[in-house]
């Protein structure tokens, strides 16, 4: 795991967009889907370019969680990284991040009927505490998503 360099930008947007398209534009609401464009996405990550944390080589990233405060934001795998074990070490870097910033019970959010990232979060000890709406960050304001609450408490 390390931080973002320049040459990490394009791919890391390409990255989190076909990601966000395969695991969330069949199940949010059409005006989320139609604002998420490549553009969207290359925006979000230099917004919060600090936060952010990469798994894989300079210019080649194969995934990156981004942590905001106590809430694990962003948390995307590359297609072809899934199933390597890969996942389970980023969310290790994460959860290691929150331990060192004196955060206990850390958060985030899963679109509703996204179940193959639901299906990680639990099996990484991520408890769903119910469903939220949350302001979705987009480019015409925030829109309303409702989502799966998780948790983890962080010993």
């Amino acid at each position: 795991m390390r931080p973002p360099l320049d040459i990490d930008i394009e791919p890391l947007t390409d990255l989190w967009h076909s990601g966000w398209l395969d695991g969330h534009e069949a199940i949010v609401p059409a005006a989320l889907a139609r604002l998420r464009t490549r553009r969207n996405f290359r925006d979000r990550l230099l917004a919060r370019w600090d936060c952010l944390r990469l798994a894989g080589p300079a210019g080649a990233p194969l995934g990156f969680h981004l942590v905001v405060a106590d809430e694990l934001n962003q948390f995307y795998v590359s297609a072809t990284a899934r199933g390597t074990g890969l996942a389970s070490a980023m969310m290790a870097d994460a959860e290691s991040g929150f331990r060192a910033a004196g955060i206990r019970r850390a958060w985030l959010s899963c679109s509703i009927g996204n179940e193959r990232a639901a299906r990680f979060y639990t099996k990484m000890g991520w408890v769903r505490t119910g469903e939220e709406t949350i302001a979705c960050e987009t480019s015409e304001g925030a829109l309303p998503l409702d989502v799966w609450r998780y948790e983890r408490v962080l010993d």
